[in-house]
């Protein structure tokens, strides 16, 4: 099929390489040129694993092209929109104008009996601003198609999805929705046939799914973490309680990990937009709890804060600190709403010298925060420092040597605010280890100056 992708940021970029992977042909269009052009030489602007090479196959093959101009789109018979939508600067809604822009200017070029189909995460009702826009084409199809990617694995997450949703006019028993599921079908194709699970509904469930995915995951992280707070006031171990419950196969161990709580493009703004639709339709129970899983999570960071003041004696003005991690996930370079971060800077704000490393973050980091000190090199960052902070568990940082660390810091001090390291390891290299709710057994002398 001939296909267009409306949007080529991290979803965009990955769906179309993906789609043309599958034998489709894929033009990506994004007003953004400077994007464009790295995305037509075969390099995403971003770091995600596998994503360069997947984009240099789809161009060799002739399949993939990018263009900025949206009448390159006019022969696609299906348009994803896959433009961003981030949170309002001024409340927790989702900023939809992006999304509603691109509409507007793919509708002059859209070819007889064309299906539109929305990727992006979603408030419900947005399906029907769209369809205002389309109303005055009536041949037009539209349907609603959600992204489930993970940032680090999300090339793995569109060959081998756990599940494709459709979001269909009246579901999917309806004769109007039977068009765009199958033009889908037929998108698809490979994957279906490999057996991967296909679920077709109406457009409020399509639009909720996302948010209400989210929502999930983020209340089993704010609800481990809380654990781990109640883990540090008396004693017990997160890291083994959280090991214990996984084993029940009514919880599942998955996003049951203690640490310094969620962050990113997507997460965080998907519960707020969540929260806002609940309380909109009155459902004050939904408002309300999503408060709570974003007070608690947004509250590990300051308590990380605390910690690190109670590790310096109390204070941390004229400390020299070092902060493992500036992404807020492994395996990505982006920096959204990065724990890590905000940490840092919560660090530095109350007078202690902050030195950040990461193995890719390192520019989107400095760009954002030029008040930070940012040093690529790992050993560079260590020297010399008084506490040492992982924020971020890249691998490198949990394979990283406590005796070799320990020759380069001048007080072998770490809080491990992911709780990924070997504590009787770093212990036996004369280190003192913190973590966030498996402090039982850990704690050393005072650490008093």
């Amino acid at each position: 099929m001939n296909i267009s992708v409306i949007g080529c940021g991290y979803l965009g970029a990955v769906h179309a390489a993906t789609l043309a992977s599958m034998g489709h042909s894929v033009v990506g269009i994004d007003v953004d040129a400077s994007k464009v052009d790295h995305l037509g030489r075969g390099l995403a602007p971003f770091y995600e694993p596998g994503l360069d090479e997947l984009l240099q196959h789809g161009l060799t093959t002739g399949r993939l092209r990018f263009s900025t101009d949206f009448a390159d789109a006019a022969d696609a018979q299906v348009h994803f929109l896959c433009v961003g939508t981030p949170q309002s600067k001024t409340s927790g809604d989702a900023d939809l104008s992006y999304l509603l822009a691109a509409t507007e200017a793919l509708l002059p070029h859209l070819a007889r009996r064309a299906v539109v189909v929305g990727k992006s995460t979603v408030p419900v009702g947005t399906v029907d601003m769209l369809g205002s826009i389309l109303s005055g084409r009536p041949d037009v199809l539209l349907g609603w198609n959600p992204e489930f990617l993970r940032q680090g694995t999300a090339v793995k997450d569109s060959l081998v999805p756990d599940r494709l949703v459709y979001g269909v006019p009246g579901g999917k028993k309806s004769v109007e929705g039977r068009g765009v599921t199958a033009a889908l079908d037929t998108v698809y194709e490979p994957l279906l046939c490999a057996g991967i699970p296909r679920l077709v509904c109406n457009y409020a469930t399509a639009e909720l799914i996302k948010s209400a995915s989210n929502a999930y995951l983020a209340t089993k992280v704010s609800f481990i973490n809380a654990m781990g707070e109640l883990c540090d006031a008396s004693g017990a171990d997160v890291n083994e309680l959280s090991e214990a419950m996984g084993m029940d196969p009514r919880i599942g161990g998955r996003y049951l990990h203690a640490g310094l709580g969620f962050g990113g493009g997507c997460l965080p703004k998907d519960i707020r937009s969540f929260r806002t639709q609940a309380a909109r339709l009155g459902v004050d129970s939904v408002d309300e709890w999503m408060g709570l899983v974003d007070a608690v999570n947004v509250g590990q960071r300051a308590r990380t804060v605390e910690i690190a003041r109670e590790l310096c004696g109390g204070h941390l003005s004229g400390r020299t600190v070092t902060v493992l991690g500036a992404a807020f996930k492994p395996d990505t370079d982006d920096v959204r709403d990065s724990p890590a971060l905000d940490v840092a800077l919560q660090l530095a704000a109350a007078g202690a010298h902050v030195t950040v490393t990461d193995p890719k973050a390192i520019n989107n980091s400095w760009m954002r925060y030029p008040q930070l000190r940012f040093e690529r090199s790992l050993e560079a960052a260590l020297d010399d420092a008084e506490l040492v902070l992982l924020l971020t568990e890249w691998e490198e940082y949990r394979r990283l040597s406590p005796a070799a660390a320990g020759k380069l810091v001048r007080r072998r001090v770490v809080l491990d605010a992911r709780n990924v390291l070997d504590a009787g390891l770093w212990q036996a290299e004369g280190w003192t280890l913190r973590g966030l709710g498996r402090n039982a057994g850990l704690r050393s002398s005072s650490l008093a100056l």
